[in-house]
């Protein structure tokens, strides 16, 4: 059996390998455009931040070890084109500017996505994005002589990169269209405390400036302009969102969102036969919505590791569903959700209902006792809880789990309200802020 793997950063990687280990037969080649594998960018912001020094912690295997384990690996090569009809790829030999074919059995297409850059003077030597080690290592040489720092959009990676650098003790200015950061994911109230979080910190909020492009002196940018003024910059950092790596497939008959992500259903597999689609160029399925893109690192791994053991079986096992479950470090606070928020109940026109409550993380006695704000949305029906919030220091964010398993196994309200938390006084009052959260859901 050919199994071929287009991309091999996160998805690909644990779909090869997972392949191999499942049937060792199989002859499985991985396809990249880099010349590495098995990275994990999620660690980048905390890498400029100085939390660790060694960039070879981000590498889950290395391309010596992928090849021992009997994968292949045809690295500085990209696929331009794909035949679906006759099984066949069209590769790009990168540092050759060679063409060549390979035909599959089974494909598994993991492109990943790339970030979106807009506006004149967005090609300055001094605007980054923050996704590839090489161009981060740019960055932090950049940030060594730089005091003002411009980060466009507030999506996890504009805010993780704007906590650790302000921690270096530079001036970070965060410029967001929308009126409040993380709009798109977490609901206003929470939006509103992570903006608090990190002014605390000292980082500066332009809430709705529409960043339209930067000005520049001999290719480096020294302003960045929006709709309502313009600011100073020593360095630039844009992270306005993805775009799936997709553009090669546009003209064939494989089915797309219209930001074009590849749609792939509970067992990855997309509308093309024995083709199949994950991570962050491909929907996940949700069994709360349709066509849900969410390019978490998660669900890249977690996709790679069941459509691994799927392309070479004949028995499909499908994906439990992802939630939508994400957390964030602002400043000395966790912030974390998981399911639908009210937003989103809104314009899926869900008959809801929502709770917020404000309670402690653990007795008073014991030191260090904070508050944590938890929100629950809630069928108003069933009262099965259908999404949740949680903001604060020690113990918020991991309380999160616990209620993403809520989520998944439908547990209303009243459930909530009486599970058996653990409890001892360093950790956790009699009754946990989520025992709370779900008795004053009425």
């Amino acid at each position: 059996m050919e199994v071929l793997i287009i991309g091999g950063i996160a998805a690909g990687a644990s779909v090869a390998a997972k392949a191999k280990r499942t049937n060792p037969e199989a002859n499985v080649t991985i396809i990249e455009k880099e010349d590495y594998v098995s990275f994990g960018a999620c660690g980048l912001p905390y890498y400029i931040g100085e939390k660790f020094t060694d960039s070879n912690q981000m590498f889950a295997r290395s391309v010596e070890k992928t090849k021992e384990s009997g994968i292949n690996l045809l690295l500085k090569h990209e696929v331009v084109a794909v035949d679906f009809d006759n099984k066949v790829l069209k590769i790009k030999n990168l540092e050759k500017n060679e063409q060549l074919e390979k035909r599959y059995d089974k494909l598994a297409i993991c492109t990943g996505a790339t970030p979106i850059i807009i506006g004149e003077g967005a090609d300055s030597e001094n605007v980054f994005t923050v996704t590839k080690l090489y161009e981060v290592e740019k960055l932090k040489q950049y940030l060594d002589k730089s005091e003002e720092i411009v980060i466009i959009g507030s999506g996890f990676i504009g805010l993780e990169v704007a906590d650790q650098i302000v921690e270096l003790g530079k001036k970070v200015k965060i410029i967001q269209k929308e009126s409040y950061p993380m709009n798109k994911v977490f609901d206003k109230e929470f939006s509103e405390l992570i903006t608090m979080a990190l002014e605390e910190k000292g980082v500066e909020f332009m809430l709705e400036h529409s960043y339209e492009r930067f000005e520049t002196e001999n290719g480096i940018a020294t302003k960045v302009i929006t709709d309502k003024g313009e600011f100073e910059c020593d360095m630039a950092i844009i992270a306005i969102g993805f775009r799936p790596n997709t553009a090669f497939l546009k003209d064939t008959e494989i089915e797309m969102l219209q930001n074009g992500a590849i749609i792939s259903d509970k067992y990855g597999k997309t509308n093309i036969e024995d083709v199949y689609a994950l991570g962050d160029c491909a929907s996940v399925y949700n069994p709360q919505m349709d066509n849900f893109y969410s390019p978490l690192a998660t669900y890249a791994n977690k996709m790679g590791r069941l459509v691994g053991e799927n392309i070479v079986s004949e028995e499909q096992k499908p994906f439990i569903g992802a939630f939508g479950s994400g957390s964030l470090m602002v400043g000395d606070y966790g912030v974390a959700i998981t399911g639908i928020s009210e937003e989103t109940a809104k314009s899926l026109n869900l008959n809801y209902s929502s709770s917020y409550v404000i309670a402690k993380n653990h007795t008073s006695y014991y030191p260090g006792q904070s508050d944590i704000h938890v929100k629950l949305v809630y069928d108003k029906d069933t009262r099965k809880i259908l999404g949740g919030q949680i903001f604060g220091k020690s113990g918020a964010v991991e309380r999160l789990s616990a209620l993403s398993v809520a989520v998944y196994k439908g547990l209303t309200v009243d459930e909530l309200g009486f599970v058996d938390f653990a409890y001892s006084p360093p950790y956790a009052p009699t009754w946990d802020v989520l025992n709370i959260a779900g008795n004053a859901s009425k």
